[in-house]
């Protein structure tokens, strides 16, 4: 039985096989379809997936710089202020009663040796006065070898009965008081001599002038004041005015180093003497350095000193490290569960090096060196640990 199909030309191109190159194309596309697809559920499961992590997990540790300073041999120091003086200075006026000034043989700034002359006071009174001293002298040693004389001539009459022994005793006394008279009369010279040499105003020791207040032709006396002032030996010191805790930490023999106003010289001394009292307006005491001889170190100047006040050994901290608050000084440790710890110090010498800590460290801890500000006592951190910085003195533990 034959049948007739009648088939329009549209379904006989749905029914006509694709051509190969778009076969290819079609399933590209559908690949690439499906890769993106699943892309974009992995994205949405990842961040699903971290968000609900989050909600459980731990907050992030800080991450912090921390420092195990060791020990170090700290050199303490104190600075301070004060003014250069003669170490003994001596005050030279008239020792006798004085007159006028005829010769000044000294200035300022010379140096001189022990008894010369400084300053010469006119002595022509005097000059006269030892003169007819010496005059009697004379009166009175021919006084006593007249006495003499008759005395002889009486022992050798006496023998003969022609004189008495009274007259003997008489013409005795008489030699005996012409002979003291002679040694007034010498003891009067000699007295006289002293009061004119003490005319001559001298140097009582070796040292070196420092201020002149004589001129020629100046009527001086004992109530004129000081005339020279000496250095003795041209031994120099400054006197550093120090606190009542600085200068208990100092000790006789303690080196210093003083830089006078207007220079940039340094000039190394010794401490000699420490004030045994303070004074009770300023509450400040003395330290006195002594300094060898210098034209740059001039009395009365102003200078700086900064004074050895001994070696200690203790951890050293940059300033960093180190916090305050109400109860005082102190620091973050990071213990090994790695939580922040308050630990509090407390310092003493500060340096360009850091800080000392005299008491609360031993030195091994592990210590925050920055951003202990934005921590708080247990706080979990991540410890780096940080070399110590080349300024910083080696530790030792």
């Amino acid at each position: 039985m034959n049948y007739e199909t009648t088939i329009d030309a549209d379904s006989a191109l749905a029914l006509e096989p694709l051509p190969t190159s778009e076969k290819r194309s079609t399933r590209r596309k559908w690949i690439i379809g499906v890769g993106a697809a699943l892309a974009l559920g992995l994205a949405w499961w990842l961040m699903h997936d971290s968000g609900a992590s989050d909600a459980v997990a731990k907050p992030q540790d800080q991450v912090v710089t921390v420092i195990v300073p060791g020990k170090a041999t700290i050199v303490g120091t104190i600075t301070a202020s004060g003014t250069l003086a003669a170490r003994r200075e001596m005050p030279v006026g008239v020792a006798g009663e004085g007159g006028q000034v005829v010769q000044v043989l000294v200035d300022a700034g010379d140096w001189v040796r022990a008894g010369q002359v400084l300053a010469v006071i006119d002595r022509s009174v005097q000059t006269q006065q030892i003169a007819s001293q010496s005059a009697n002298i004379a009166v009175a040693d021919a006084d006593a070898r007249l006495a003499q004389a008759n005395l002889d001539r009486a022992l050798k009459l006496v023998e003969k009965g022609f004189i008495s022994k009274a007259d003997i005793d008489r013409l005795t006394a008489t030699r005996d008081a012409a002979v003291a008279r002679v040694r007034v009369a010498r003891a009067g010279l000699g007295e006289l001599g002293a009061r004119a040499a003490r005319l001559n105003i001298v140097a009582p020791a070796a040292g070196l002038v420092l201020t002149r207040a004589v001129e020629p032709g100046q009527v001086v006396g004992a109530g004129s004041g000081v005339l020279f002032s000496l250095a003795r030996d041209g031994q120099l010191e400054m006197q550093a005015r120090l606190s009542e805790a600085d200068i208990g930490r100092l000790a006789v023999g303690n080196s210093a180093e003083v830089t006078p106003v207007g220079t940039t010289r340094v000039f190394t001394g010794q401490i000699w003497q420490l004030s045994p009292t303070i004074d009770q307006q300023s509450r400040e005491g003395i330290a006195r350095i002594a300094l060898n001889y210098d034209a740059a170190l001039r009395p009365g100047g102003f200078a700086s000193a900064t004074l050895r006040s001994g070696t200690i050994t203790a951890p050293q901290l940059p300033e960093s490290a180190i916090m305050s608050d109400d109860k005082g000084s102190f620091v973050y440790i990071v213990g090994d569960d790695k939580k922040a710890q308050r630990r509090d110090v407390k310092t003493g010498e500060v340096s360009a090096s850091g800080i000392a800590v005299v008491q609360g460290l031993s030195g091994n801890e592990r210590i925050v060196l920055r951003a202990g500000g934005f921590l708080n006592a247990g706080d979990r951190v991540q410890p780096v640990v940080a070399q110590p910085a080349a300024s910083q003195p080696a530790a030792s533990k």
